[in-house]
């Protein structure tokens, strides 16, 4: 392989190669290509794949291989001509054969070079930051969540009501005829949850363990089964037993069973502790985000097509292994969708202009501060990634292409840098009880404020106080682009099934991992 010339459209960031290849190594081509296709050749005399190869180029010409043979050649040409002549390409070559012949061929190879920019300002950029905040209404939440895991359900010997949950057999019908999905034994609902149509669950509701009662109900309009839409049915309903809830007491004991403090008091301010630092990660990132978006917009350069569309295939690709993840293949999930690749591939389109914008701004920082990865850095992102998978180190780091990698963690050392030079304007998130991070100028105009206030000069400034940690480098963060997903969804049921209540999983003395707020798994 020879690169014969070179030429440069830095309008379009493209760079044309003409590569030459050469007899010997298109000979090893032809060869190869020979050995792939003579099993599908027929030839007169011979028994099928095992005519030579000059008796079938004899039959068909001399070019009958050359197609093949370019196919085999081409790709590993191009890498070796791009790697030669230290092009930084962003997409695949577009490569067009000029000649060819048995001495060889030449093509021309155009290449699209990713664009090198310079910022006009990534130091000092501004954008507002929200104070870190915490309300007691937060911090019920998240306590409650904690308190629903350890809440029980028990059987007693009463009625039935609201809030309660009951074991039922229960079968409906359509005149008289059972209807699919309609009948269930030993079911447990949970009263008040509406996971049942409307009515079923409030006509429940006073029954005893053992009793057996007729409910008459109509289908919603909207109902979609379009058989049982805005159709009369009964349910013949047997309550089996009933059974309510057992909220533990918020006291002590209740902090050791499900954490690893001794005191209520301890624990809840655990508990507040992460709500700040949730908080500051959360206004970190659209810090982040924000003087990423001002980065982006020095990027008024027309990117190059190729570009786009490079990115926009690896957005099609990321989009369709994670709906294999989840069962889904693409191709299904296009059709449900009711549109075709074409249009997937258009709505991605500013995701992928957007992505490449983000790309090109921070590499521009990288240069102007000469930013370097070294490979223990790799080695520590590779030993981080192998714990976060709980796979061996080695499993991860062989085979690892490390440059992509040294260019993210570039790319994120980048990004921490401007954030580190950006100007926050603090701002006070509305009607919250605040928990906040203080800079010396707030201090010195609260103690104004209560000096005037108080009217004694002498006395010193309240300090507000603060827990909230300085995170680290919030990692992606929301600036991170959300890739489209299909939840993977089950047949729905004539009666959809209710949220069973949360079992406890932890342990005296053992600390609880915070919990995640559980979708409902039922629906109408």
């Amino acid at each position: 392989m020879n690169v014969k010339s070179v030429v440069e459209n830095k309008e379009k960031y493209e760079v044309e190669l003409t590569i030459e290849v050469g007899q010997e190594e298109f000979e090893a081509g032809l060869d190869k290509a020979y050995r792939k296709s003579r099993s599908s050749i027929s030839v007169p005399g011979f028994r099928k794949g095992k005519a030579p190869r000059k008796v079938i180029e004899g039959m068909y010409g001399a070019g009958v291989f050359y197609e093949d043979a370019i196919e085999e050649i081409y790709p590993q040409a191009c890498a070796q001509a791009i790697e030669e002549q230290k092009l930084d390409s962003v997409a695949p070559p577009q490569v067009e054969i000029t000649e060819v012949g048995k001495q060889g061929f030449t093509m021309k190879a155009t290449v699209t070079v990713r664009p090198v920019i310079t910022l006009k300002q990534y130091k000092g950029l501004e954008a507002d930051k929200v104070l870190p905040t915490v309300t007691e209404e937060a911090l019920d939440r998240e306590l409650k969540q904690y308190v629903d895991r350890a809440t029980r359900l028990e059987p007693v010997d009463r009625a039935a009501a609201m809030e309660d949950s009951v074991v039922i057999d229960y079968e409906g019908t359509k005149d008289g005829v059972a209807f699919d999905g309609g009948s269930a034994k030993g079911y447990e609902l949970a009263l008040g949850s509406h996971t049942f149509i409307p009515g079923f669950e409030e006509q429940v509701v006073g029954m005893k363990a053992g009793e057996e009662k007729t409910i008459d109900l109509t289908f919603p309009e909207d109902y979609h089964a379009k058989d049982l839409a805005g159709q009369a049915v009964k349910f013949a309903v047997k309550c089996v037993e009933v059974k309510e809830k057992k909220v533990p007491e918020l006291d002590d004991e209740f902090a050791k069973d499900v954490s690893e403090f001794d005191t209520l008091a301890e624990f809840k301010d655990d508990l507040k502790q992460k709500l700040i630092d949730r908080s500051m990660a959360q206004s970190e990132a659209r810090f982040r985000q924000a003087l990423l978006g001002q980065l982006c917009d020095q990027v008024d350069i027309e990117l190059p097509e190729a570009m786009v569309n490079a990115q926009t295939d690896r957005l099609v690709e990321t989009y369709g292994s994670r709906l294999e993840q989840q069962g889904i293949s693409l191709e299904m999930y296009l059709q449900y969708m009711g549109m075709d690749l074409n249009k997937l591939r258009e709505d991605l389109k500013d995701t992928a202009v957007s992505q490449i914008k983000q790309q090109l701004a921070l590499d521009a920082v990288v240069a102007a501060e000469g930013i370097t990865i070294s490979d223990e850095e790799v080695d520590e992102e590779v030993k981080k990634a192998a714990a976060n998978l709980n796979v061996p180190y080695e499993q991860v780091a062989d085979g690892l292409d490390k440059e992509p990698l040294k260019l993210d963690l570039a790319r994120d050392k980048a990004m921490a840098l401007v954030a580190a030079e950006g100007k926050p304007h603090l701002v006070a998130a509305e009607d919250e009880i605040k928990v906040t991070e203080v800079t010396k100028d707030d201090l010195k105009d609260e103690a104004k404020e209560e000096s005037k206030e108080e009217e004694k000069a002498e006395e010193k400034p309240k300090k507000r106080t603060t827990r909230a940690k300085k995170t680290a480098e919030a990692a992606d963060g929301e600036g991170a682009e959300k890739k489209p997903a299909a939840k993977k969804t089950r047949a729905k049921k004539t009666t959809a099934e209710g949220e069973e209540a949360p079992k406890k999983t932890t342990t005296r003395k053992k600390k609880a991992e915070e919990p995640k707020a559980e979708e409902p798994k039922g629906e109408e």
